[in-house]
């Protein structure tokens, strides 16, 4: 056990201050694991990095959860999920519960209007990023081209499951991924892997038992489909949640998630909070169960047998596709609910342009730059 609660401080210390989204994160995690403490190398650490990148759900939770399984199994794997995720938990549903919902005064929708004008910054900054590591051949550009067309047109979420698809069995095809080395290892758990295909197929009737399980079958569904990380969460959430939750609270949601340290998938516990009337925390816990489960359940499954499938040039060719669809579903997210929510007048714009050269050319913090809009948003509108 001492070990164990080694792995959750350890991590509900990098749950404290891990400020800047999953990339930050990654560098977090290396700095600690491999650099200061040695938990593994470095040909390990990328090792799970790739895994995080073909896996769906929370690329760097996954990383974290991996981490923590390789050191303590399974207990040590719960307890860096619970680490890293408690503190943003906490100020997600801290927010949700303390924020009014129903008629809110001039100030709350003042800092709701500044922190629409940063969601739009922040994906813009999360789209072009994507663009340049996904999009660097005339292929994998027209994959994404594509997506965000289609999608402007037809926007659904079997849409974007259709077009995933696609992406995929083009990538396998016809991609171009980075060659890799196989280490000979390959054992799958069976047992997580088939749970994770009997939620899959089996939540959507949890809908027909209570509120409570449809509320875990549409989060659990949205952590199951994400490839990309947390900004990709945003336009499957928007889809399935479009009919319960207003668009300037679930962007209040999506912006203060990149402003709380740790993973973004914590927006859940928001939105769950939300969408629950009497127990917000009950409602809390079941949506961010929901939306983690999922990707954890791929890596228990598959993480002993990950050197091995990376190397087969049709499994690291699906997500080569697959990464370049995530860059299509970007582009029109950004278009739809982000900007259009958002600007309207050509001061509005001009904040972008000035909040995404601050983030992108002069590396302000985005916690700072969360302040700095939420600020605007009261001197323009208070």
């Amino acid at each position: 056990m001492k070990k164990i609660w080694d792995i959750f401080w350890r991590f509900l210390a990098l749950g404290c201050v891990s400020f800047g989204g999953p990339a930050a994160h990654i560098g977090y995690f290396r700095t600690t694991f491999v650099e200061r403490l040695q938990w593994l190398d470095e040909a390990a650490y990328a090792r799970l990095i790739a895994l995080s990148q073909f896996l769906p759900g929370p690329g760097s939770s996954q990383i974290g959860f991996a981490i923590g399984l390789r050191r303590g199994g399974l207990y040590g794997s719960a307890a860096a999920f619970l680490g890293f995720t408690i503190p943003s938990f906490v100020l997600m549903y801290l927010l949700a519960v303390g924020m009014p919902g129903h008629n809110p005064n001039v100030y709350f929708t003042s800092v709701v209007f500044g922190l629409k004008l940063m969601a739009v910054i922040i994906v813009a900054d999360a789209t072009l990023s994507m663009f340049h590591s996904f999009c660097k051949e005339r292929l994998s550009i027209g994959i994404a081209a594509f997506t965000a067309t289609f999608l402007l047109i037809l926007p659904s979420i079997w849409s974007q499951m259709t077009l995933l698809a696609i992406a995929a069995v083009i990538g396998s095809m016809y991609g171009k991924p980075q060659e890799t080395e196989a280490s000979g290892q390959s054992r799958f758990r069976w047992i997580p892997l088939a749970l994770f295909f009997i939620l899959f197929f089996g939540s959507p009737f949890l809908s027909f038992i209570s509120s409570w399980g449809s509320l875990f079958a549409d989060f659990y569904q949205a952590g199951s489909l994400v490839f990309g990380g947390g900004h990709v969460v945003l336009p499957l959430l928007q889809e399935l949640l479009a009919e319960t939750i207003s668009t300037d609270r679930f962007l209040l949601g999506y912006a203060a998630a990149q402003a709380v340290p740790g993973p973004m998938f914590s927006l859940a516990a928001f939105l769950g909070s939300e969408l629950t009337e009497e127990s917000k925390l009950i409602g809390a816990l079941l949506a961010t169960a929901g939306i983690f489960l999922p990707g954890f359940l791929l890596v228990i499954s598959l993480q002993g047998a990950w050197e091995t499938l990376a190397a087969r040039p049709g499994i690291s060719g699906a997500a080569w596709g697959i990464n370049a669809a995530v860059v299509g579903l970007l582009m029109t997210v950004l278009y739809r609910p982000v900007f259009i929510s958002a600007v309207s007048t050509p001061v509005e714009m001009a904040l972008v342009i000035l909040g995404f050269f601050a983030l992108r050319t002069m590396k302000i913090p985005i916690v700072a730059l969360v302040m700095v809009f939420a600020g605007i948003g009261l001197f323009l509108r208070g």
